[in-house]
């Protein structure tokens, strides 16, 4: 950042642009009309009106946290940062707070506080050193840091290969019931990769298509039924061919008619009706009712003797073996491809074609051998020869079949442990694909985890080096004499003293561990000890922000002239001093320092080195709410807060009636605080309380006890608490208001007067106090 004229300008916390939900800060943005922070900002407040908050705030910015609180952001440098982006801010803050009192100076515990680290001439070499070796560090780290990055990207794409390669084989492999890759992930896939590298196996499990198409098939079919096998002999077509020739070459040796011999259709209608006649004794042709004549009945049963019945009887035999044998071969069921696990559909689909087509030729050969046979019957006195060739049939069809259907049921047997074994092939395969993928992403992760653990080492070493050093130059006996000699001033005597130890400082009195320090004495240590902490060789006081929130509570005036001049000594040169306070002793103080600084009294405050701000705190939606405004006026060019709580009472008095009744609220305090000013003024021989002092003032007892009232309900001595519930009597706020100046101007008509004309100079009091208090 630069100035106007060019010159260089440390970093600055310009605004603090918007608070939500912190504390009192309810709802505050940064007024576009306010003045940004200066190199010197002093911001009046009374208690209860958000100093520590906003303390807290600077606070998590020293330390690099985001707030615990609300929503926060401030502007550095005209950069916005919220609070979650706290952690990565480089601005050096230092913040004296209760917080920093209760972490440091008086820790929960026997810790001591941290020592003050500063450099001596004879460690001035060993410290240029500690600044190489840091800038050695610093490049180490910054190679850390990428080759982290590296390690990161590396492991991240060997894992993601490692967790799809996983779902792959889980989406490919999984099912129902209980299957070990269904919860397949990428542990598993590491763990089953990295057998297979290392029994360099990755060739021995790999599958053909076909082999894969197989078994995948299988690892998706579900348990079928055990398949009979068959139960069938392919004829013998020899010995059958061999039968028929033989009845086919016989011929019936007997008294033939030769019209019967020459008509086998004649000779078997004949045959039929003579065992028709004979087996009824019939003397008439059943036929035409003609008697039957003996010899021609001794003719035919010559012609078909029984040698002649004999025979066809065997033809008939050998027939109905043969249409048997025909009808067996048409009847046997073959099993369907669908009753066989989809893997053996190719092993079963070829001899069962096989079969069928044997079958039908067996069939084919079986009639024909029949017809033959039938023919023969009517041409029994006649060789018939046999025209007839046996069938070109495989005889091992049925045992190829029967093959195929015993290893259907041997997986039906041992279906899940097939299963098993078929899922295990499938994934080794899967695995052996990617085996080359996998080492070379895995050994790319190992290289860059082992050039991490190489760096690390680097900085190791190097902070190694570093931390050597600094033990060697580390002296905190010199801070912590001049902290003692500082706390002796400050205090008076020598009573309390800083002791060193090897962790740091404790505080003794007399020589011995100090179990309990007076408030003065635990404000001034923990004071000094700050102011001197800025000296700290860690800190650069010229380009950081030093933050001080009611540094001087609870001191004396003597006290309190003493912390200011260690005060404005020890943060003089501060890139960017804030002071917080509520004492308006200390705050006078710090505001003279600032008037007086060079360049404060350019006509344009944006040029002014040292800004003016205030904490104003009032009740909205029934909440209180409070806002960082410009200083009014009256308090920066008084030298008592009196001017400003007397405009404030007078205004009210005649303009609260319009304004509502939530602007009553921090009227009784202020009231009470300017009447106990005007009274210690007009009353400095009585002490006590307020009533003490209003007993001796000549006025109206009513008015006067009703101005207590107000007063003591609605007020406290040192801080605006939350309002009581007497709402009737803040409502008569404006008539009390009234009172109590009433009173004043009884008392001291001249003060009064020049009080009115100093606040309303118009005459009209309300324009004249808004005029008074507008930046």
């Amino acid at each position: 950042m630069l100035h106007s004229k060019g010159e260089y300008c440390v970093k600055r916390i310009t605004r603090i642009s918007r608070l939500r939900s912190c504390g009192l800060f309810r709802n505050f943005t940064w007024p576009s009309d306010l003045p940004e922070f200066g190199q010197y900002n002093l911001i009046y407040g009374w208690n209860w009106t958000g100093k520590t908050t906003l303390s807290r705030l600077f606070r998590d910015l020293e330390l690099g946290r985001a707030p615990t609180m609300g929503e926060a952001e401030m502007s550095i440098d005209g950069s916005n940062v919220r609070g979650e982006n706290f952690p990565q801010s480089t601005l050096q803050v230092r913040v004296f707070n209760r917080d920093f009192i209760q972490e440091n100076v008086f820790p929960v515990g026997d810790s001591d506080m941290p020592p003050i680290l500063v450099l001596g001439a004879a460690n001035v070499e060993k410290h240029k050193e500690i600044e190489r070796l840091k800038g050695d560090r610093d490049a180490a780290q910054s190679h850390l840091e990428a080759a982290r990055s590296e390690k990161q990207t590396a492991r991240k794409d060997f894992d993601q290969f490692c967790i799809d390669r996983a779902k792959v084989t889980k989406d490919t492999l999984r099912s129902s019931g209980q299957n070990l890759y269904n919860n397949y992930d990428k542990s598993n896939f590491q763990v089953d990769a990295t057998k297979m590298v290392e029994a360099a196996a990755s060739d021995t499990h790999r599958l053909t298509d076909t082999e894969r198409d197989g078994l995948l098939a299988r690892h998706q079919s579900t348990p079928k039924p055990i398949v009979a096998e068959l139960d069938y002999t392919l004829p013998d077509f020899s010995t059958i061919m061999a039968s028929v020739s033989e009845l086919l070459t016989t011929t019936v040796v007997s008294a033939a008619i030769e019209t019967l011999k020459g008509d086998p259709t004649l000779a078997d209608w004949t045959r039929q009706g003579l065992a028709l006649h004979r087996n009824r004794n019939a003397e008439r042709c059943l036929f035409c009712r003609q008697p039957l004549l003996r010899d021609r009945l001794a003719d035919l049963e010559a012609h078909f003797s029984t040698q002649y019945e004999q025979f066809i009887q065997r033809i008939d035999q050998k027939i109905s073996e043969l249409k048997a044998a025909s009808t067996e071969s048409a009847r046997l069921r073959l099993p369907a491809k669908t009753e066989l696990y989809d893997d053996l559909g190719p092993k079963f689909q070829s001899p069962e074609a096989g079969l069928k087509k044997a079958l039908e030729l067996v069939r084919d050969f079986l009639d024909a051998a029949a017809l033959a046979l039938e023919d023969k019957k009517g041409r029994a006195f006649e060789r018939v020869k046999l025209e007839l060739e046996a069938p070109p049939v495989v005889v091992d069809t049925i045992e190829k079949l029967n093959e195929v259907i015993r290893k259907h049921n041997q997986v039906c047997s041992d279906f899940e442990t097939q299963i098993g074994e078929t899922r295990k092939r499938l994934a080794d395969d899967m695995i052996a694909a990617e085996v080359e993928a996998f080492v070379c992403r895995r050994d790319a992760a190992d290289r860059a985890t082992a050039d991490v653990q190489s760096r690390v080492q680097g900085v190791e070493c190097l902070t190694r080096a570093i931390a050597k050093l600094e033990r060697e130059i580390i002296e905190h006996h010199q801070p912590a004499e001049e902290l003692n000699e500082d706390l002796h001033k400050y205090l008076g005597h020598q009573e309390l003293s800083l002791e060193i130890r090897k962790t740091g400082y404790a505080i003794t009195r007399g020589g011995v561990p100090a179990p309990s320090l007076s408030e003065g004495e635990t404000t001034a240590i923990a004071l000094l000890y700050f102011l001197k902490s800025l000296q700290d060789r860690r800190f650069a006081l010229a380009n950081g922000v030093i933050v001080l929130d009611d540094p001087v509570s609870s001191l004396d005036a003597n006290a309190l002239f003493l912390a200011f001049g260690f005060i404005r000594e020890r943060t003089k040169d501060a890139g960017q001093l804030f002071v917080l306070t509520h004492s308006f002793p200390f705050f006078r103080q710090v505001r003279n320092w600032f008037h007086h600084q060079k360049g404060q009294k350019k006509k344009d405050v944006h040029q002014r080195p040292a800004r003016f701000f205030m904490l104003d705190s009032a009740l909205e939606e029934n909440a209180r709410r409070s806002a960082i405004r410009w200083l009014d006026p009256l308090l920066e060019q008084y030298e008592s807060e009196y001017q400003y709580l007397f405009a404030r009472v007078h205004r009210a008095s005649t303009e609260l009636t319009s304004q509502g009744l939530e602007q009553n609220y921090v009227l009784p305090n202020v009231a009470r605080r300017m009447l106990e000013a005007f009274l210690a003024f007009r009353q400095p021989h009585i002490s006590g309380d307020l009533w003490q002092k209003l007993k001796e003032v000549q006025f109206d007892e009513a008015k006067k006890l009703r101005i207590l009232r107000f007063l003591h309900t609605h007020s406290h001595s040192i801080a605006m608490g939350e309002p009581e519930h007497d709402l009737t009597a803040l409502a008569e706020g404006p008539n009390v208001l009234n009172n109590l100046l009433e009173m004043i101007k009884s008392l001291d008509d001249t003060h009064f007067s020049a009080m009115v004309q100093l606040v309303a100079p118009s005459g009209d009091s309300g324009e004249a106090e808004e005029e008074a208090v507008t930046v």
